[in-house]
């Protein structure tokens, strides 16, 4: 724990995409929430079809969401925390790739995971 989903509008520039994973999995370690580094887990999912707004056929917006869920007992403050370094990272990243071709929209929801969750690590 943590894992962080990135869900990414086809219109949204990623230049490098594991660059871009490892700047949010070191924002979110250097945050001194977690354990151990190789606890922090990340993946983009790529968002075949999306809308924005009731009409976009040009497609001049996109989005990135980021959805990170956390083991309970975090308070409100610390969720509010990894919401904003996860903000400003991705608009550090991001912003600049886009070019003015896209209005990025960037969304980042912090969730407790629920109390039934397993883990198993294989060949440690």
């Amino acid at each position: 724990m943590p894992h962080l989903t990135i869900q990414v509008t086809p219109n949204v520039s990623i230049a490098h995409e594991e660059s871009f994973l490892k700047a949010l999995n070191k924002v979110l370690w250097d945050s001194g929430h977690f354990g151990k580094a190789t606890d922090i887990k990340a993946r983009i999912v790529p968002v075949g079809a999306f809308l924005v707004g009731v009409e976009d056929d040009e497609q001049v917006n996109g989005f990135v969401y980021a959805h990170l869920k956390i083991m309970t007992g975090r308070d409100i403050l610390i969720r509010n925390q990894l919401a904003d370094l996860l903000v400003a990272t991705i608009e550090q990243t991001l912003g600049a790739e886009q070019s003015g071709r896209v209005a990025l929209q960037i969304c980042v929801e912090v969730e407790e995971i629920s109390t039934v969750y397993q883990k198993k690590m294989l060949n440690e």
